[in-house]
């Protein structure tokens, strides 16, 4: 759980910037972090898949693992960016609040991304 966490800060660091980028881009908000979370969830399958969950040797990386990581990561995706427009819409709006809304989100979804990347799609045989 220790290394997933790892990786979700470092999940984290990618959603922010991209959700800024997005931002700066013009985008909106809601918009902004689908992207984010996207980038999110691409850099912490990598991370996950090398570290981890690694069981040894690592294969090399098959879309169809990306599209069930994908799948796995939807439920707490849901989760996250239900959170995060909760804060967005509740917070005042000022420079800091994406980030507060973006690390809420994360926070709100990992317990779920762990249990079922672990039983989805890295489970041991």
């Amino acid at each position: 759980m220790a290394l997933f966490a790892l990786a979700g800060i470092g999940g984290l660091g990618v959603d922010t910037l991209v959700c800024y980028a997005g931002l700066a881009a013009g985008l909106h908000f809601y918009q902004a972090r689908l992207l984010s979370f996207l980038a999110a969830v691409y850099f912490t399958w990598q991370i996950n898949r090398r570290w981890t969950f690694a069981a040894g040797a690592v294969p090399p990386a098959s879309w169809m693992e990306w599209w069930r990581y994908l799948g796995a990561m939807l439920g707490g995706g849901a989760v996250n960016y239900a959170t995060s427009a909760v804060v967005v819409h509740l917070l005042p709006a000022w420079p800091m609040t994406p980030l507060l809304a973006v690390a809420a989100g994360s926070l709100a979804g990992m317990a779920l991304n762990f249990i079922s990347a672990r039983l989805l799609v890295f489970k041991r045989s």
